[in-house]
């Protein structure tokens, strides 16, 4: 069988810093989450201690110019040794310049359909070449000429391309995890070509939405004047599949999950704290596409007309902490502490808070007894990609 690797802007083990040195745990996200189950042998894939099946290259989670040289060097021991994963090493201006910069306020806005949230710099998208090329310069020396490599997500749209050039007996599959706009929409994007001949240097590309790879076939046609039939692209010397792949979840692990003595124990606490009334519960990461502030006001809307749905229903909003150094990620912050303050203010109670509120990430024991529990999952994107808790 050949060498199989996963790329993706993260591994599936992040670095933790701690008092004591560093802590190697797995990696929250949808794209962890999803693929943990596909990725290796281990029980957290190609992240998983042992495992031997693949290899995940990504960036480490920590900034290598945050750390010694001596301290780099150990955690990327580690990492290969321990959790079959090779390191790319980034410093903390290319994070800023091509994930906090080009990832997230250019590709990221344009592509959920916040156009005026787009932010265009040359200055960003230099970075976002640079290092994609070094994802390109780490897999040259790790990767076996046939290999087969899975390449994940907007981070890394320009890797297809030069890995194919370099390695063109090599098996190369990308999979977009969030939307592809339509061209109406791609067309504003100054590096939309760029981007384009980038992805197309891959065999097989992945959508979760049959009108996602609607869009994309639509952009390469306007503006490569590539023909497609079926959804297979003819380029000028080879040909590129493209098909919808709706992403999933690992299944047996969450219907299983109540019979593990863990997750047993935290559902008693929760049907403790919850032991009546109709409880609503919210998971979401902090992102402006994921319509909380929405929800929360329908919510409040909900409590103002229905005065008899007081003390009887309560909302269990759980958001993971995502980009806090993002200004506009920290606005949002704002907007939604202030509308749970100001809706428990208006409604709450000496007995009953509508609103519980928990702005951290849950665990997987700690979701499946909230799941357990809830009456009610509520869930309102304004524009997703494939969303997992659904």
């Amino acid at each position: 069988m050949s060498q199989r690797i996963f790329v993706s802007n993260r591994l599936a083990v992040r670095v933790r810093p701690t008092e004591d040195g560093y802590d190697f745990v797995p990696s929250v996200g949808g794209l962890a989450t999803g693929l943990s189950s596909v990725a290796g042998d281990g029980e957290n894939g190609a992240g998983g201690r042992g495992s031997t099946n693949a290899l995940w290259v990504g960036w480490t989670g920590v900034a290598s110019d945050s750390v010694t040289d001596e301290e780099r060097d150990r955690i990327n021991t580690t990492l290969r040794t321990e959790y079959a994963s090779e390191p790319i090493d980034l410093s903390q201006e290319e994070l800023d310049l091509y994930y906090s910069g080009f990832c997230n306020d250019t590709i990221w806005p344009l592509f959920h359909y916040f156009p005026t949230y787009v932010e265009h710099s040359d200055e960003t998208w230099a970075a976002y070449e640079a290092v994609n090329r070094r994802f390109f310069d780490v897999l040259k020396r790790v990767a076996e000429p046939d290999a087969t490599i899975w390449i994940h997500d907007y981070q890394l749209m320009l890797l297809p391309r030069l890995i194919k050039e370099e390695l063109p007996d090599a098996k190369i599959g990308f999979f977009l995890h969030i939307p592809f706009p339509s061209f109406e929409l791609f067309r504003l994007l100054p590096s939309r070509v760029e981007i384009l001949e980038g992805l197309l240097g891959a065999d097989l590309i992945g959508f979760h939405t049959y009108d996602y790879a609607r869009h994309f076939l639509s952009s390469v046609r306007r503006l490569l004047g590539y023909d497609h039939s079926m959804g297979v692209v003819q380029t000028q010397d080879r040909v590129v599949k493209t098909d919808v792949f709706p992403m999933g979840i690992d299944w047996d692990r969450f219907a299983n999950a109540a019979q593990e003595k863990s997750v047993a124990d935290n559902i008693a606490q929760v049907e403790r704290r919850y032991d009546s009334g109709t409880v609503i519960l919210s998971v979401d990461r902090l992102d402006y596409s994921k319509g909380i502030p929405n929800r929360l006001r329908a919510f409040g809307r909900l409590l103002e007309l229905h005065e008899e749905l007081h003390k009887k229903v309560v909302l269990v909003l759980v958001v993971s902490p995502s980009r806090e150094s993002v200004p506009r990620y920290m606005e949002l912050k704002s907007e939604v502490d202030e509308l749970v303050s100001t809706i428990n203010g208006a409604y709450s109670t000496l007995t009953w808070t509508p609103i519980q509120y928990r702005y951290q990430t849950a665990s997987f024991d700690e979701l499946c007894a909230l799941y357990h529990r809830a009456d009610v999952l509520l869930v309102t994107p304004v524009r997703d990609g494939m969303n997992l808790i659904a």
